[in-house]
């Protein structure tokens, strides 16, 4: 078996794997949470380090939840900021990723990560239009900023599902990021949106290096609106469903503030 694995791709959008290999190095400089390693990138084309699978473990998670609040933590010079000297293209899957230098995180996730992706949908009949009003509407309390805290942009990962959290023999190694400058607690919803080994021992090991604001469970919905829109965009309507179910959950937090 060789040492690492290649993603070909002769068609896939320009810059798209630079834009990988961009992300992964600036999510590796954080010094927290560890990423594939990038051998060699070039149009097209991206060779990466193999990672042997390993059986998850509650203590893997928690290291790994705690890793994850150190890279967090290190910032990121903008609510929708690209990862620092790339000036390319951002993506989530094969989908562009908008970059902002937003100072209000409302406005920035509202415009840039979940309305975008809302017009896609709608064309391909990824959910309704009635239900569309529901997320539109949401999506006005946030612009509002309804939900504006004092927490600084957070270097997150930006795609971190389970498909994308893989298990080590030295612990959990994140692939693929939509890396950029977002709310901490957006990388932590997508992990419980699609489901995760240990998600509690990860939470537990998070909390255990920074903890977590008040109501953060309760924001969950909020935080899964941007995955659930790239995925009525591309998938069908049980994601728009579920997107337009997620926004009614958001305005009725809204109203409870």
């Amino acid at each position: 078996m060789t040492d690492t694995v290649v993603k070909a791709n002769p068609d896939a959008p320009p810059r798209f794997f630079e834009a990988e290999a961009a992300g992964l190095a600036w999510l590796g400089a954080a010094g927290g949470a560890s990423v594939v390693h990038v051998f060699e990138v070039a149009p097209g084309r991206i060779e990466l380090e193999r990672i042997e699978s390993a059986q998850p473990t509650p203590d893997a998670a928690r290291r790994f939840g705690a890793a994850l609040a150190t890279t967090h933590a290190a910032g990121a010079a903008a609510f929708g900021s690209p990862p620092e000297r790339w000036d390319g293209p951002l993506f989530i899957g094969r989908r562009p990723l908008p970059a902002a230098h937003e100072s209000s995180w409302g406005a920035f996730y509202a415009r840039d990560r979940v309305l975008p992706y809302l017009e896609i949908a709608i064309d391909a009949r990824g959910i309704g239009r009635g239900q569309a009003s529901i997320v539109r509407q949401a999506c006005d309390e946030i612009a509002a900023g309804v939900f504006d805290d004092d927490e600084p942009p957070a270097r997150i990962h930006g795609d971190l599902w389970n498909g994308n959290v893989l298990w080590g023999a030295d612990g959990v190694v994140l692939i693929d990021p939509a890396a950029h400058g977002g709310h901490r607690e957006t990388d932590l919803a997508m992990l419980a949106l699609f489901g995760c080994p240990y998600l509690d021992e990860i939470v537990v090991g998070y909390e255990s290096a920074r903890p977590l604001r008040d109501g953060w469970r309760q924001r969950v919905p909020l935080h899964q609106l941007h995955p659930l829109a790239v995925h009525a965009a591309s998938y069908g309507r049980g994601y728009g469903d579920a997107l337009a179910d997620a926004a009614a959950r958001v305005i009725a937090l809204a109203d409870a503030r």
